[in-house]
């Protein structure tokens, strides 16, 4: 993309997306949300909200004189954000963080707070050396370490993109020594891996679980009673008893995992578990199902 294509200036953007979120989810925006979050003079803040109004969302607020702020119009709809409350559980943890680290800055929402816990240690060289293999196409001489095989194995690799799946980052790749696709957690790279010369001879579209989609049908856990299956139906807006998800079929058991749901094995307590996957075929690694979960295994 051109810098010239780019539609709204970066930080703009970001202070639209508080516009949108606050207003929609706390259903009143005042120019101290901009102000505070930002760290920008109430003037400034103002002629964002002007802006928003004027060029991308004409409509979406109005200023209610009894609140002293602006809120969601009847017929509000979501241009710089869809309108999910994940993005405002994001917008309330990214201000929460800079709150720790600048304690002297006053960036967080009023009256909120985001859980967090402790995420995987990565080197940051680490980190850089796989960015820069998958942004050149290069081979990686890497040591890895999992669960099933705490002793380092040596292998290269050839990786093509990088996940983040809850606390922790791993790194999908063709493996030279198991001679497939597979996932590796970055905190269990064992040492900085060495960027090789050598471009990569197996690239992301060779990779078919990551090309192949698959939908997953998850269900309130049949051994909850009626009334608990149907809260727990309405707590995710479930149609006709289910909730339909579409994702990678590398990526389906890390879905699965953020759901509570694990693919071999459930747990003894419905009240823990929840939730169930009714179609686990639908996952189609087949004669690989074994070694998939060999696989997540080691980077869980």
């Amino acid at each position: 993309m051109k810098k010239t294509e780019w539609p709204i200036r970066w930080d703009l953007l970001v202070r639209y997306r508080l516009i949108e979120a606050v207003a929609l989810w706390e259903g009143r925006l005042t120019t101290n949300h901009i102000c505070y979050s930002f760290g920008i003079g109430r003037q400034q803040a103002s002629k964002d909200i002007n802006t928003y109004l004027r060029e991308l969302a004409p409509g979406n607020l109005e200023y209610d004189r009894h609140l002293k702020g602006y809120v969601p119009a009847s017929n509000f709809k979501p241009v710089v954000t869809r309108g999910e409350i994940s993005e405002y559980q994001d917008l309330v943890a990214s201000q929460q963080q800079l709150s720790s680290v600048f304690a002297s800055l006053e960036v967080r929402l009023p009256g909120s707070h985001s859980v967090s816990s402790p995420g995987r240690v990565i080197d940051p060289a680490t980190m850089r050396a796989v960015v820069r293999a998958i942004r050149g196409g290069r081979q990686l001489r890497a040591s890895y370490v999992s669960l099933s095989r705490p002793e380092a194995v040596h292998s290269v690799l050839e990786p093509h993109t990088m996940v983040c799946a809850g606390n922790q980052w791993h790194v999908r790749a063709w493996c030279d020594a198991n001679r497939e696709f597979r996932d590796f957690a970055i905190s269990r790279l064992r040492s900085v891996p060495e960027l090789l010369r050598q471009k990569v001879r197996h690239s992301v579209s060779q990779d078919d679980d990551w090309n192949r989609q698959v939908t997953l049908d998850v269900a309130p856990d049949q051994r909850l009673s009626q009334p608990q299956q149907l809260i727990i139906a309405n707590d995710y807006d479930m149609q006709h008893g289910k909730l339909t998800v579409t994702s990678r079929a590398a990526l389906a058991p890390y879905v699965l995992a953020q759901l509570g749901i694990t693919i071999n094995t459930q747990h003894p307590d419905a009240l823990v578990q929840q939730l169930e996957l009714i179609n686990p075929d639908s996952l189609g690694f087949g004669s690989k199902r074994e070694q998939a979960l060999k696989t997540i295994a080691a980077c869980g």
